[in-house]
This record gives C-alpha cells, structure tokens and sequence, in this order.
C-alpha cells in the first residue's frame, strides 16, 4: 500500500511547513500502536490552522490515516506523555522525508532522553501518583471500595512510568512490559492488586500499606523539578504565582494535592500573612 500512499506524502513533502514524514504499518492484528489501521502516515509541520489534522483512507481490504500535527503540539506529547503511541512511531516508523535532518534530531532526543525534559516529565507524573493515591484512600476509607480500586490502580501506573522515566526511558503504550524488568516490586504489587484472590477491601488495604513507602521513597525525585522552579526566588510564592509559572502549568489541578503532601512530609514550609480581614491569613509557600 505504500505505492498507493506515495503521491499524498509527496505532496505534503513539496510543502515548505513539513518537517518530517514517517510510515508506520501495523505489526500484529488488532495492534494499538496503530489504532487498528494498517498504515499511518505522521506528517509534522511548523504551520497549520489546527495542532491536529486526521484524515482516513481506505484501498481495497485495507486502511490507512494520515495524522498532520504541529510542531508544538508534538512536544507536548512527548512532555507530558499523553499520546504514548508517538513515541512508539517516531522511534520505529520508517522515515519518507526529513528536512533538515529534523526526525534524525528529535529520534536522538528521544532516545537520549535529556536530564532536563525527565525532571518536568517526573514531576509531572509525582503530581498525578499523589493526586490518585490520595483520592484513593479517602474513597477507601470512606467504603468506596470499587472508586478506591480504579484510582489505585492509576496511582500504579504513575508510578510505573515515574520509575521508567527516572531509568531514562519512555514509558511505551506496554508499560508494564516495561516495569516487570526495571522495578519487579511495583510490577507484585500491580499482579497482586489485579490477581488476588482475597477479598477487595483486603487488596486495598495491603496495598495502600505497601505503597505508602514506595511513594516516600520517591519524594525527592518527584518533587525536585517543583522544588528548583520554587527555589529561582528567596521569597515566598503564592499558589496563583506557582500555578501562572510557565514551567509548573502543565501540573495543572495536581499541583495544589502536590503542595499539600510536601507540606505534610515537611518539605516545604507554609508562610501566613497578614490580611485586612481579623485572625485570616494569606497563604504562601517556600522551600
């Protein structure tokens, strides 16, 4: 079918926007990288009207889509690893063009992967586990058994791919496959919570004991990008000057759960200040 594909890549490839073409086809039936089509043509471009442009073809017992993304919206997946599957296609999807050597940069950095770019991605993650562990326990210790299960298990996954970014990898659309090699005691605790016998109630509770320390024990590796950001002024900073930070934005509504667990584990110290109102404070925050 790439014969058949040829004059629509060449096309975009004529276009001074387009940075780079790859193809990826599909490797196995029912394949998620792909999203079930036989072949996907990712095309990325400097200039568009929209960050994604999908458009779907068919050619006889197969099908094909081409995505159109832009440039920026590509880096934030990569940031903030919300479409797992780009990764998966840049590292293994068959390059059709490349201008100025743009995919042979962006596959190096992915493979690299970049101290910097880790540190926003594990912060980002943290702020997600605390979010889920937290609102999972106060489902559990309410009775809410079943809410309490599905945000454990999300709770799980951040931290299954908080320790795959900290090895220096990205975490793939397989990311379990991943972990049982890098860290067999989230993948037991992951089997235990799925494949227990034991009674629900039971699962949760043994799980939050165990978890508890393996989140502590990441705090520093979590929190060290929120804690740098905090620490470029000596003074106090207010929630809404944390929230407004270009580099702390994409924390979005995790990052107040964040600051409340920091607190709590003593990382980060609470300043009041004087309003006009009688015994209320304003609340800052420092490191």
């Amino acid at each position: 079918m790439e014969d058949i594909l040829r004059p629509i890549y060449q096309e975009r490839a004529s276009m001074q926007s387009t940075l780079g073409i790859l193809l990826i086809e599909k490797r196995k039936n029912a394949s998620p990288i792909t999203d079930t089509f036989d072949y996907i043509l990712f095309v990325m471009v400097n200039e568009a009207d929209e960050p994604v442009f999908v458009k779907h073809y068919t050619y006889q017992d197969q099908k094909a889509a081409l995505h159109i993304v832009h440039e920026q919206q590509l880096k934030d997946w990569l940031l903030l690893g919300s479409n797992r599957k780009v990764v998966d296609w840049i590292q293994n999807g068959k390059i059709l063009f490349d201008r100025n050597e743009f995919l042979f940069h962006l596959k190096t950095e992915i493979r690299e992967f970049p101290f910097y770019g880790r540190k926003i991605k594990m912060g980002i993650e943290f702020a997600k586990l605390i979010r889920r562990y937290m609102d999972g326990k106060a489902f559990f210790e309410n009775g809410h058994f079943l809410d309490a299960y599905n945000h454990v298990v999300h709770s799980l996954h951040h931290l299954a791919r908080l320790e795959i970014i900290e090895q220096g990898f990205h975490p793939e659309v397989t990311v379990w496959n991943q972990v049982r090699h890098m860290e067999p005691e989230i993948f037991k605790l992951y089997e235990e919570l799925v494949c227990s016998e034991e009674s629900l109630e039971k699962r949760l509770e043994l799980l939050f004991l165990a978890s508890e320390f393996l989140i502590y024990s990441r705090t520093n590796l979590g929190s060290q990008h929120l804690l740098e950001v905090m620490d470029t002024k000596d003074d106090k900073w207010s929630i809404a000057e944390l929230m407004e930070h270009p580099e702390l934005v994409h924390y979005s509504v995790d990052l107040g759960v964040l600051l409340e667990y920091l607190i709590d584990k003593h990382v980060i110290d609470v300043v009041k200040a004087e309003t006009k109102g009688r015994e209320i404070f304003h609340r800052y925050y420092r490191v």
